[in-house]
């Protein structure tokens, strides 16, 4: 993390007594796994004298919900807020205090209640009904927030023990590395450090496609019927992957990939 974000960190986790007593400032971005039964106060924050919640512990790291339509509604829609805005406002009758809530959001969840849907291996034993109000548990303004839609599909034996001749995880994380830094010299004195903190003003500074590009955008908004919302995210999500390709210009393959990790704006897994 960059000084500001481990002072900012340092000082939510300081409120909810998370600091270690040998730590001066914590420099590691945070990983908050609540479970599924957690209340709406545990996880954006309240209480008689409001304390902040999961979402801001999670401040400038990861918050990662397994099992994402087990959480009960009204739990889940009050993410809503957090992931707009970044922040987190608990009012009270005398008073109101907010919270910073800059997360990266990670969830997990098996495409019906079996698991097996689309699973080649097995049959889903599932009727329609069933898929459509367990996908229902989660609200399409919450899906529409998030960024990445990915199916994860299940893994063969041979694939497990097999050799993987991909890239491994240290040459990932020094590209990750050297995207990031490409990222916060580009931001440098905005108070943003990341692609995904960009507004609309950063967009059409930093993310001009070309008309190949716009092209494929104009035809996945019309086809899939997406967002203003999802526009910009896929923007985002194409600046970054640029920036991991080392591409100074956000080209038509980069925008093709983002559309294609919308999986849920085009019906389904």
């Amino acid at each position: 993390m960059t000084l500001e974000e481990s002072l900012e960190t340092t000082t939510i986790h300081s409120v909810v007594g998370l600091v270690p007593g040998n730590t001066a400032l914590i420099t590691s971005r945070p990983f908050r796994a609540p479970h599924h039964t957690i209340s709406d106060a545990g996880l954006v924050g309240g209480g008689h004298v409001p304390r902040p919640g999961e979402v801001s512990v999670a401040h400038n790291g990861v918050l990662f919900l397994d099992e994402l339509p087990e959480f009960r509604k009204n739990v889940l829609e009050v993410l809503r807020q957090p992931l707009e805005d970044g922040t987190v406002t608990i009012a009270r009758a005398s008073s109101a205090i907010t919270y910073p809530a800059r997360i990266m959001l990670v969830a997990a969840m098996n495409p019906c209640p079996c698991g097996y849907y689309g699973d080649s291996q097995h049959e889903c034993t599932c009727s329609v009904p069933q898929v459509r109000r367990y996908r229902s548990r989660v609200s399409g303004p919450l899906f529409d927030r998030i960024d990445i839609h990915l199916e994860v599909p299940a893994v063969s034996y041979r694939e497990m023990v097999g050799s993987q001749d991909g890239e491994s995880s240290a040459q990932i994380r020094m590209r990750i590395e050297k995207a990031r830094r490409t990222q916060q010299e580009r931001f440098r004195g905005r108070r943003i450090f990341c692609n995904a903190q960009m507004t609309s003003r950063h967009l059409k500074r930093h993310v001009e496609l070309d008309d190949a590009g716009n092209r494929v955008l104009e035809t996945a908004m019309t086809r899939f019927g997406l967002s203003a919302r999802a526009y910009t995210r896929i923007l985002k999500v194409g600046r970054t992957i640029a920036d991991l390709e080392g591409s100074d210009g956000v080209l038509s393959h980069h925008v093709s990939e983002a559309v294609q990790y919308r999986t849920l704006d085009r019906g389904g897994f």
